[in-house]
């Protein structure tokens, strides 16, 4: 059996810190948490496999983390005041239940993880889409400080989105406010995971520039490759590149024409591979985008770490006990 590494510690950053909450990231591939201070800095960083111990195993990968990082807050005389969980893929927030398209981590399809983890953890836990929880994490201490209004595109594996409206995270009625990877954007477009056609997600997820990739280059590549090979001179890449950033100012018109926020924020592996291009994305934004709505929007492509990922958790916590005063939360056993 894999252990899970013991939670990276920054003691400096813990100074004076009272109350803490613990955020969690979940993926398919790992689970990362983190001790969070009340403004946002990360004082102690854990991961480990999602399925260290075996298929259908990443309920046990999170308590064991959450577990660690709960130590080390005793270890600093800090009290946890609260979980934060994000996963990939539609979440009923206000109970805590998985929806059923959390296609990485199959044995959470469903699962009431809020109180599943509630009571084996003793505190407070809640539970979102991940995107939702970093577009918190980033309009609370971030990029999107101050706002009103914002939303985030997160462009990695999928393409996820997150809503901030006048103060507010948006879900939608049942919880799909955000997927803005399934706007379709091209009627005669590929085929989409979500049984669609031409969505955004399949021109600009990581995971379709790599489907694409042998039949254009004649060679598998990652998406980083890709962009590596366009910015060499390679023709074929460099159209894959225009492909992708045509397609994302479709997408990003249709976030500025259509919600006029105060800021859009682009991250995820791509967006750090779309860095270089900004003026090139600005170009296809500007040509399907309302001028005067264009100009009062600030574009931001971010870079973030894992310390932003798990910020979303703890973000999810204050945004659940500040702002929607839920009638749902677990309670200690």
């Amino acid at each position: 059996m894999n252990e899970a590494p013991s939670p990276r510690p920054s003691p400096a950053r813990g100074e004076g810190v009272a109350e803490v909450t613990i955020g969690v990231d979940v993926g398919g591939t790992t689970v990362a948490v983190g001790l969070v201070g009340a403004e946002g800095q990360v004082l102690e960083h854990g991961q480990a496999p999602t399925h260290a111990r075996g298929a259908g195993t990443a309920l046990e990968t999170i308590v064991d983390l959450i577990e660690r990082l709960q130590d080390a807050a005793r270890a600093r005389g800090v009290e946890v005041t609260g979980v934060g969980v994000g996963v990939a893929g539609i979440v009923d927030a206000e109970r805590g239940v998985v929806g059923r398209d959390i296609h990485y981590v199959p044995e959470l399809v469903g699962a009431p993880l809020a109180d599943l983890l509630g009571r084996r953890l003793g505190r407070p836990v809640f539970v979102d889409n991940d995107v939702n929880a970093l577009t918190l994490a980033e309009w609370m201490w971030g990029a999107g400080r101050g706002a009103r209004s914002l939303v985030m595109l997160a462009l990695g594996t999928g393409v996820g989105g997150g809503i901030i409206l006048d103060g507010r995270l948006h879900r939608g009625h049942a919880g799909f406010g955000g997927e803005l990877g399934h706007v379709p954007i091209d009627f005669d477009g590929p085929a989409c995971i979500c049984g669609g056609r031409g969505c955004l997600k399949a021109f600009v997820s990581g995971t379709d520039i790599e489907r694409r990739a042998p039949e254009r280059l004649g060679h598998p590549a990652s998406a980083a490759e890709v962009f590596r090979l366009a910015t060499a001179g390679d023709a074929a890449a460099d159209g894959m590149v225009e492909e992708v950033c045509q397609a994302l100012g479709a997408g990003l018109a249709i976030i500025v024409n259509g919600l006029n926020p105060e800021r859009v924020l682009v991250a995820g592996s791509v967006a750090k591979s779309l860095r270089p291009l900004e003026a090139r994305l600005r170009a296809s934004l500007e040509r399907y985008a309302f001028a005067e709505a264009l100009r009062s929007t600030r574009l931001e492509i971010l870079s973030l770490d894992k310390d932003a990922t798990v910020r979303g958790g703890a973000a999810l916590v204050h945004y659940m006990t500040r702002h929607e005063a839920p009638r749902r939360r677990t309670t200690t056993p």
